[in-house]
């Protein structure tokens, strides 16, 4: 299916402020908020404004800043609530409540006719007040596939939004997701939403293949912190898509990524990956010979991604032992030195014989450079 119409929940202020590191004020929060709105997100979620008195009167601010992005708050099926949430002036409220047997029996202990009365009353009640509202079973595949097909049927039939399903585990693996949201489809006539965790390393796989099967939304955290390992991070889920279609992602202001990375690792006190997607600072490197040759040739020959697209830069590797003589002749000629190809070709060897002496680093390739160069010249004199 087409990923023609797609949203981005962004959740660092709700399921990011689960990391263990996260401890946001709310000038951090404000300031989140803000960049992710720059950079074009649909929707920013928030944390519950029941789970603290700070939690309430941040969800109070952000959604009173007059951001072109959707503010939502996340909330138990519960009427006390979505009441509360209603009252922070959000455009709206996600309800989840778990379905799984090991959630039932060990959370909050009610059944399935139960928890489809709840559901009943509590979207009733977010819808009849006008706001935009999504139901989602917690843990839907450790549960029985009946029992959230009927639920999700149910609050459907009431004029729902979306209908969320979430790995909440990450036990999901991209198959099971995309049979899950086709199934789901074909049921209801609401938009879909995934929200999956990384557990077994598969939240980005698991998110694209849910928008293939037709979900609308997906929820991402900047870097992917929440929760143990997180979910899909928002960076990574672009990356994804741009490498399909990048006009699917024209509608996003992506050097914004480096900042909103940048800002959010310093805030909770962790680095960027040095593979992150995008962002890390090998990101666009590229160190062996014919990798090298060809990208300066035509980058697209070993790059999927345009890093100019984000704000970065390519980088070519060159001290060191897998070096090739054309990386070496680009080189010379960013410093200016009049080199032939049989030269770039000697120096090259050279370079790669100290390599194997010890470690190099661009000052070294740069001083060889030099002085291959004036000696070919004083040679020639």
């Amino acid at each position: 299916m087409p990923l023609d119409r797609f949203n981005i929940i962004e959740s660092t202020l709700r399921e990011g402020e689960q990391f263990v590191g996260a401890n946001f004020s709310t000038e951090q929060k404000v300031q989140i908020a803000a960049k992710l709105d720059e950079f074009g997100v649909e929707y920013i979620e928030l944390t519950s404004p029941i789970a603290s008195p700070k939690s309430m009167e941040d969800c109070r601010t952000i959604a009173n800043l007059g951001l072109k992005a959707k503010i939502l708050t996340h909330v138990r099926c519960t009427m006390e609530d979505a009441r509360l949430a209603a009252t922070t002036g959000v455009d709206g409220i996600d309800v989840v409540i778990g379905t799984s047997s090991v959630l039932r029996q060990f959370s909050h202990g009610k059944d399935i006719p139960t928890i489809v009365r709840m559901a009943r009353e509590v979207v009733s009640y977010i819808r009849d007040l006008g706001l935009e509202v999504r139901f989602s079973t917690e843990d839907s595949f450790r549960s029985e596939m009946a029992d959230i097909l009927q639920i999700y049927q149910e609050v459907d039939a009431l004029g729902v939004n979306r209908v969320g399903i979430a790995d909440t585990v990450g036990v999901a693996t991209p198959l099971r997701v995309y049979n899950l949201v086709r199934e789901l489809k074909q049921r209801v006539s609401c938009d879909i939403e995934f929200h999956g965790h990384n557990d077994s390393g598969c939240a980005i796989a698991n998110a694209y293949c849910a928008l293939e099967a037709g979900a609308t939304h997906v929820d991402t955290s900047v870097l992917g912190i929440g929760e143990r390992n997180g979910i899909p991070p928002l960076g990574g889920l672009v990356a994804r898509i741009y490498a399909t279609d990048r006009s699917l992602v024209s509608k996003y202001n992506l050097p914004v990524l480096r900042e909103l990375d940048s800002m959010v690792a310093e805030m909770v006190g962790v680095d960027i990956p040095f593979n992150n997607y995008i962002t890390g600072i090998t990101a666009f490197s590229h160190k062996a010979g014919i990798h090298a040759k060809a990208v300066l040739n035509n980058p697209e020959t070993y790059e999927i991604l345009s890093p100019q697209d984000f704000g970065m830069a390519r980088y070519i590797s060159i001290a060191h032992k897998l070096t090739g003589w054309n990386a070496i002749k680009t080189r010379a000629e960013q410093l200016n030195l009049d080199i032939t190809d049989g030269d770039a070709k000697a120096v090259t060897a050279h370079i790669k014989q100290l390599a194997d002496e010890r470690p190099l680093t661009l000052d070294d390739v740069d001083t060889v450079l030099r002085s291959w160069i004036s000696e070919q010249q004083g040679g020639e004199s």
